[in-house]
């Protein structure tokens, strides 16, 4: 397919998904939304698709948030049908069974930093900068932050980085668990690619039942979550892979896994 707003490729066994409107420090507009979730479905149903990768196009920004210029003027029934698709594309990214990783650089508040919360990896250079500066332009972020953001980082944290509207430098955002690793400027994409390479050799069967397991079952109460995992851990012993890893380990050799 051909997008406008995204470039949208396989390189090795990844989909990378690169925000690309530059001009405007990668800000989303409905048609980029449109567009990730297209590319998103895709992705899904690519076998050879192990990961999905976001970046940014340009030396700027990963995205600098919703395209304020697009959103300006709208009424209140407007703007909620409007995020209502925002909020379907982090519910696609969290549920999808795939690792997802965002590999920021340069600006990422707003919506930008949605949309690392709602990835499984987040991979940052020393120039990344994250916040909800949403306040400084009389709203709050609507498509999911303050939910997600509170869970990850706590109450304190969550209303200290909503509140104040600051921006978060790499080494903060990192010290506080909103990245998973910090990496020297220029070299944030090819270390997302070695993650991704790193991810492609495990079972994906188990990459989405763990992937289910964090981001389900522990939103449950602790007996219906350990229940949850049980019914996971055990349905992977039908599986081909569960008999080609465990055999592999007995052989001591490198399993090979097929997704079966």
């Amino acid at each position: 397919m051909t997008y406008e707003c995204i470039v949208f490729e396989k390189m090795e066994q990844s989909a990378v998904i690169t925000l690309n409107r530059p001009h405007v420090k990668n800000a989303m507009n409905m048609k980029m939304i449109r567009e990730i979730t297209s590319a998103l479905d895709l992705s899904e149903h690519d076998e050879e698709v192990k990961t999905i990768i976001f970046r940014g196009a340009g030396n700027k920004a990963f995205s600098a948030g919703a395209d304020i210029d697009e959103m300006a003027n709208d009424t209140s029934l407007v703007v909620r049908e409007k995020t209502k698709q925002w909020i379907a594309m982090f519910a696609k990214i969290e549920s999808i069974s795939k690792p997802v990783i965002a590999a920021v650089h340069g600006y990422a508040p707003a919506g930008g930093t949605e949309l690392t919360l709602a990835c499984d990896f987040v991979i940052t250079d020393r120039t990344a900068k994250f916040g909800l500066a949403e306040v400084n332009i009389g709203v709050i972020p609507g498509a999911g932050a303050t939910i997600r953001l509170t869970r990850w980082l706590g109450r304190a944290k969550a209303k200290e980085i909503l509140m104040t509207g600051k921006l978060i430098d790499a080494e903060t955002a990192y010290q506080w668990g909103l990245s998973n690793r910090i990496v020297e400027n220029g070299d944030v994409f090819s270390e997302a690619l070695k993650l991704a390479s790193e991810l492609g050799e495990k079972s994906p069967l188990a990459l989405a039942a763990i992937k289910r397991a964090v981001n389900v079952a522990s939103e449950m109460d602790y007996e219906k979550g350990i229940q949850y995992v049980l019914q996971e851990f055990a349905l992977l012993f039908s599986s081909e892979d569960q008999k080609e890893g465990m055999r592999a380990f007995i052989e001591k050799r490198k399993p090979v896994f097929n997704g079966r």
